[in-house]
């Protein structure tokens, strides 16, 4: 099996410009009715899920900045440790808070909060150098690899994952 190469600086923005568009567009184009609807047993309807990729897209550009630390000089770390921040009280917690901090914010304002948030993301990306998208980094979430694949991961492959199960697809 080929090994999967990191993709480059250039790949990434293009990626995050058209995977940003069409996930917007997309959102735009389901019935108002779809985001009222229960999505996930025992848990969030497509309001919420929408409510938690808008919530996310802030926290992108911090993995820039993760990066960036992970390769300036510092004391020596435990052999095999990636660079990573937790965050207080766990993921699911994080993601409960966010979405309930928006629970009176309409589809269209979390949509709308998405695209200031993933042009935040793409300005992240356009001010790195390119030798940073190779910098290995951990997710909050705990995805681990270079930053330009742990980027498309979670704001691409993540993203497109949340939009699937608003749609019910």
């Amino acid at each position: 099996m080929a090994e999967q190469s990191t993709p480059s600086k250039a790949q990434v923005i293009e990626t995050l410009r058209s995977s940003g568009a069409q996930t917007a567009a997309r959102l735009r184009s389901l019935p108002a009715d779809t985001f009222e609807r229960g999505r996930y047993e025992n848990g969030w309807n497509g309001r919420q899920i929408l409510a938690h990729i808008a919530s996310i897209e802030w926290t992108y550009p911090r993995l820039f900045d993760l990066a960036r630390e992970a390769s300036a000089p510092r004391p020596a770390t435990p052999a095999g440790a990636t660079p990573s921040r937790g965050m207080q009280g766990g993921i699911n917690d994080y993601n409960e808070r966010q979405v309930e901090k928006r629970a009176g914010a309409t589809a269209a304002e979390l949509i709308g909060e998405f695209e200031t948030n993933r042009a935040a993301t793409i300005a992240a990306a356009e001010a790195a150098g390119e030798a940073l998208f190779s910098t290995p980094i951990r997710s909050a979430g705990g995805i681990t690899g270079p930053l330009a694949s742990v980027i498309t991961a979670i704001a691409v492959l993540h993203v497109a994952q949340h939009v699937n199960d608003i749609a019910a697809e």
